[in-house]
């Protein structure tokens, strides 16, 4: 993990690449708890011989549960020492891009695009791009926004 002493530190970085997190597997079981917590099951994400029967493949993640990785994997990504709080802002873009196979491991690769003065703490705007392992075409790509205050 990439640990920044002040907020300023992290700032610097902007247009920079801040860090890329470890392999996460995308298993069943944590696409079936994804599909009970939000009440999204529809099958190709739950039912393994009907999606090989009628697609010839097996189940895909959620798009939705790609992007709520992202403070997960964020956050073992890198840190603000001299930071009170991060407050999940909001996205300017998601993009899903790639089907999420069931099975395969998706890592978080993140670019500081952006950081201004807000609120007496910063607004943060982060390229992150889901790259699924021995895929050329990453999951998801989304622009994302965090406030951080010292």
């Amino acid at each position: 993990m990439r640990m920044f002493d002040t907020i300023a530190d992290y700032v610097a970085e902007k247009g920079n690449e801040i860090g890329v997190s470890e392999w996460v597997v995308i298993d069943q079981e944590r696409v079936q708890k994804f599909a009970d917590a939000t009440g999204d099951h529809q099958w190709i994400h739950l039912d393994p011989a009907r999606t090989q029967k009628e697609l010839g493949m097996g189940t895909i993640a959620h798009g939705y549960l790609t992007l709520s990785l992202l403070p997960f994997l964020m956050g073992k990504i890198s840190g603000v020492k001299s930071a009170t709080r991060g407050v999940n802002y909001g996205s300017n873009s998601v993009r899903f891009t790639n089907m999420v196979p069931v099975g395969s491991k998706v890592r978080a690769r993140v670019t500081l695009k952006d950081a201004q003065p807000k609120s007496g703490g910063y607004q943060v705007t982060n390229v992150v791009t889901m790259e699924i392992e021995g895929q050329e075409r990453p999951a998801m790509v989304a622009e994302t926004l965090s406030l951080i205050f010292e």
